[in-house]
């Protein structure tokens, strides 16, 4: 608790220097980041070894420093379904031209599939050489101790990885401006964010069907109809409570009818990523998708779609029908010459959160706590939509997740208060919580302290509830944010 307390601390400390102070005329900003993605194999006890794969999305916070969150899961072995989310703070220190010696620290929380991970607490010290393949690009070799303190998992072992470097693009002050003065993506470049609901029938003779909630974002490419992304869902209904899936996808799509109803299109969608949990058969974790879609823009902005196709577990007897439902939302203007009345505010929120009273498969109920990452949009002044994930780091409860989606309301009370609300629907499990099948919902209060005009530190205050009564839990958040200006549609 106290490490993961200091880590929020220091990006409180570091990140309001380096981002935009209150203006009156919208500027562009840009803020260096990069993004690396890595493999490698971590020994468990009686000397199973289990593929792991992480992420990462480094915010430069000076001094050759980065930090961001971070989610690792397990793609090759017998643990699919293990999943860590938390965050990461590097140091980078060059060595020569083009080579770099990188130090980091990774702590968050999770688990699954059996694993011996205690309360869910991860922490991984690493040494990453790296260099550099061209202007963009890094390629490199690792050494990493994944711990998990209140568990038996502790293994050193060497990896891969890949990085490129990027910015994240933001305006500041307030103000009109054109969508054709800056045509780069803000934030991490999404134009298009869904709320999705999916359906699995199993192919393996039960015919049980799994209930998924779930979000995507993606990006447009300068392929017309080409997109890529990521998506992450979580079983809610079918008693499959704790799986899980996060995954890469690319998309195609055209418009049959031409100029005709250009609204209307149809494609195919891919995915590759990993999963596990909830007794759904994936193995060490890596399965893929294909699905045919159809979507229909009913709307400036707004689109709804639907898609069919199947899931196959690679190495992995899953074989499953997928039928899913989505609505999206633009993020980025289509084209140009279009006004931005003002840059829209986002947030990004790291969350601890206290859980008072939850019930345990054993019929009991106990305390346990999380760490997570919410992402905030506001969609009017007052009004805004949210999607959060937090997994478990204590409590007797490694491998409890909670992905939600929602909305809220704020406002300004003072100079320096911020207070607001929010209710939320989503879906939760693992780590021997007894979830009733996946679904969940939350609602809290939430008064915020301005620390600079666009970071606040909050305490927010609720419940959680799942189907059955015995499911409610009461709710402590502590939290930081901090507010970009994103380009609106």
């Amino acid at each position: 608790m106290k490490l993961l307390l200091r880590l929020l601390w220091t990006t409180a400390l570091w990140l309001p220097a380096l981002c935009w102070a209150q203006a009156e005329e919208v500027r562009r900003e840009q803020l260096p980041m990069s993004f690396t993605l890595g493999v490698e194999s971590v020994r468990l006890p009686q000397g199973e070894h289990m593929g792991l794969m992480g992420g990462t999305a480094l915010f430069d916070i000076g001094s050759d420093f980065g930090l961001g969150p971070a989610v690792y899961g397990a793609v090759s072995g017998h643990r699919g379904g293990l999943f860590v989310g938390g965050v990461e703070l590097q140091r980078r220190w060059g060595l020569a031209p083009g080579l770099c010696l990188s130090t980091g620290l990774f702590a968050g929380g999770g688990g699954g599939a059996g694993a011996p991970v205690g309360g869910g607490l991860m922490l991984r010290p690493a040494l990453t050489l790296l260099q550099d393949w061209g202007p963009f690009w890094q390629v490199g070799l690792s050494w990493s101790s994944v711990r998990f303190p209140s568990g038996q998992i502790a293994s050193n072992q060497l990896g891969l990885t890949l990085a490129w470097r990027s910015d994240f693009v933001y305006y500041t002050g307030h103000g009109n401006t054109w969508a054709s003065a800056w045509s780069e993506p803000t934030g991490l470049g999404f134009d298009r964010m869904a709320a999705t609901v999916s359906r699995y029938k199993l192919k393996d003779g039960s015919a049980r069907n799994v209930g998924l909630a779930g979000a995507r974002a993606e990006r447009r490419t300068d392929v017309r109809g080409l997109t890529w992304g990521m998506e992450a869902a979580a079983a809610a209904q079918g008693h499959a409570a704790g799986y899980m899936e996060i995954l890469g996808t690319a998309a195609w799509s055209v418009a049959p009818l031409g100029a005709t109803v250009p609204s209307w299109r149809l494609g195919l969608r891919g995915g590759l990523g990993a999963a596990g949990g909830g007794a759904v058969p994936t193995q060490g974790g890596l399965i893929s998708k294909a699905t045919g879609t159809t979507e229909w823009e009913f709307a400036r902005g707004w689109t709804v779609g639907a898609e069919f196709g199947l899931v196959h577990g690679v190495r992995s007897p899953l074989r499953a029908e997928e039928a899913q439902v989505w609505v999206a939302t633009s993020l980025e203007p289509e084209g140009r010459g279009q006004a931005l009345s003002e840059p829209v505010r986002t947030e990004w929120v790291g969350a601890l959160q206290h859980h008072t009273r939850v019930l345990r498969n054993a019929g009991i109920a106990q305390s346990l706590d999380t760490i997570g990452l919410e992402l905030d949009r506001y969609v009017g002044e007052h009004v805004y939509l949210t999607g959060q994930a937090h997994s478990a780091f204590a409590g007797a409860a490694g491998a409890y997740s909670i992905g939600l989606v929602g909305a809220g309301v704020a406002a300004t009370v003072g100079p320096r208060l911020r207070v607001g609300a929010e209710g939320l629907v989503g879906a939760a499990g693992g780590g021997g919580v007894s979830t009733a099948g996946g679904a969940i919902a939350q609602g809290m209060a939430w008064v915020g302290v301005n620390t600079s005009p666009l970071t606040q530190w909050r305490v927010a205050a609720g419940a959680t509830r799942t189907r059955h009564a015995a499911g409610t839990s009461g709710l402590f958040e502590l939290s930081w944010s901090h507010a970009f200006g994103m380009s609106g549609r």
